[in-house]
């Protein structure tokens, strides 16, 4: 097909017959989905196809390509810090960016954080910030920058002029169960953040039965093509594979998150969240040059998680973007809170020794903490409080759980879903490792 003869159904057709796509034949796609010339319900067709027959190393570069050049990439060269961001693959009660961003913005870098709403069964940052009364992420490009000079962080979502066309992507992968496909991910998650002008990334590929990517080798796969993707584009890269066998934290669900991570700022958290939060932040200030080994970076954050400096700078972010900066000193007066709130028990002696944590995350979907179609607006204080991780003893009738939702909701069956999401077992298993590898 030349240019002139392209079109959306020819193309279609050939990537569900497994042929590979040209560059120019994505670019036709993207750049005509991008200003309504492809109406969604042809995109949608194409993802799948897309989704079942994958895309090789030169389409998902080319997609990421055209899916950053959808739009304007962004000028930081006026901002004076180094300019590096951090990434999740998605997971369940993956809050990290709440706690990273004004965390590492104290040490010295700037974080241009561009982040997503919920997909699929993950929670998404903007929601998580927009729990926050009055929170803007809608921010244009000079008061990006400007925020970016003035405290050296801002988060927003994607403006209008960067990689639009993974905006639109994100939307219709969402609600037609194209979400968990290597190249579609790596070129969405590149091409954003080639946009939003930063000079580094760490990416965290989440592996296990809670992420996109189940096993360690679809996980590599996955980082090694991002870093890929990254460096061609002149951008210092590290990514760490991480744990996603069990919902990260304690807390599942936007504003339960948020509380979260105000706690981690006073210096409280679960430890294996704050020592993710350290890890991911600790390579984001090597590759900003502010120290020069992992361990020395960590010595520096763990200071200004205990000096109060993290959690003032992010009292700092939600005054300057609008929101209630009051709910750092009382979050549980200011941040949403539910209607109802529900134990839910165990049912016999032993130790837990596993989530389903994908159905952890679809339940706090369906409580309304996520989205089932694009249109539906989030409920932000919807979601889970757990009281047991793996390896924890849980003895009959105590809570595993706490359930907080509105009504309107099939809390019963959200009960028993999470119920049977965690199997408890005589003996004690093996606690998962919370980083497998780093590339």
């Amino acid at each position: 097909m030349t240019g002139k003869t392209m079109n959306i159904h020819e193309i279609i057709t050939k990537k569900r017959d497994g042929l590979e796509l040209l560059p120019a034949e994505i670019d036709f796609v993207i750049q005509g989905h991008t200003r309504g010339a492809i109406p969604d319900y042809q995109m949608s067709a194409l993802l799948m196809a897309m989704f079942i027959n994958g895309l090789d190393n030169k389409e998902t570069s080319a997609l990421a390509r055209s899916m950053t050049l959808s739009g304007k990439v962004l000028d930081l060269s006026s901002v004076r810090f180094s300019k590096i961001d951090k990434h999740s693959t998605g997971g369940v009660g993956d809050g990290t960016s709440l706690v990273i961003a004004p965390l590492c913005a104290c040490c010295g870098i700037a974080v241009p954080m561009m982040s997503g709403r919920s997909l699929g069964h993950t929670g998404g940052t903007l929601d998580k910030l927009e729990s926050i009364p009055g929170f803007n992420v809608n921010l244009d490009e000079a008061r990006y920058k400007k925020l970016l000079k003035d405290i050296g962080v801002a988060m927003i979502g994607q403006t209008s002029e960067a990689a639009p066309a993974d905006r639109k992507l994100y939307a219709i992968r969402d609600v037609t169960a194209t979400v968990d496909s290597i190249p579609l991910i790596a070129a969405s998650i590149m091409s954003k953040k080639i946009a939003e002008g930063s000079e580094g990334i760490v990416l965290d590929v989440k592996t296990g039965n809670g992420a996109f990517m189940r096993d360690i080798k679809s996980a590599r796969e996955l980082a090694k093509m991002m870093l890929k993707i990254g460096k061609a584009n002149g951008l210092k890269m590290r990514a760490l594979i991480t744990d996603m066998n069990q919902p990260l934290g304690l807390a599942v669900g936007n504003a339960l998150e948020v509380k979260q991570a105000i706690n981690v700022m006073r210096g409280g958290g679960p430890e294996d969240f704050v020592e993710l939060c350290l890890e991911l932040s600790a390579r984001m200030l090597v590759l900003g040059e502010i120290e020069k080994t992992v361990p020395c970076a960590k010595k520096l954050l763990k200071e200004s998680l205990l000096s109060g400096k993290a959690l003032e700078k992010f009292r700092r972010i939600i005054e300057l973007q609008g929101g209630d900066a009051r709910v750092v000193d009382n979050p549980g007066r200011y941040l949403p809170e539910s209607g109802q709130k529900e134990d839910i028990y165990s049912e016999k002696n032993g130790f837990v020794s596993s989530f389903d944590t994908k159905a952890i995350g679809l339940a706090a979907v369906n409580l309304g903490a996520g989205r089932i179609t694009k249109e539906d607006r989030i409920d932000h204080s919807a979601g889970f409080i757990l009281h047991k991780k793996i390896g924890d003893r849980v003895s009959k009738g105590e809570p595993l759980a706490a359930m907080f939702y509105n009504t309107g909701r099939d809390a019963n069956e959200m009960h028993r879903m999470f119920k049977n999401a965690v199997d408890i077992t005589a003996s004690k298993s093996r606690i998962p490792r919370l980083i497998y590898e780093e590339l």
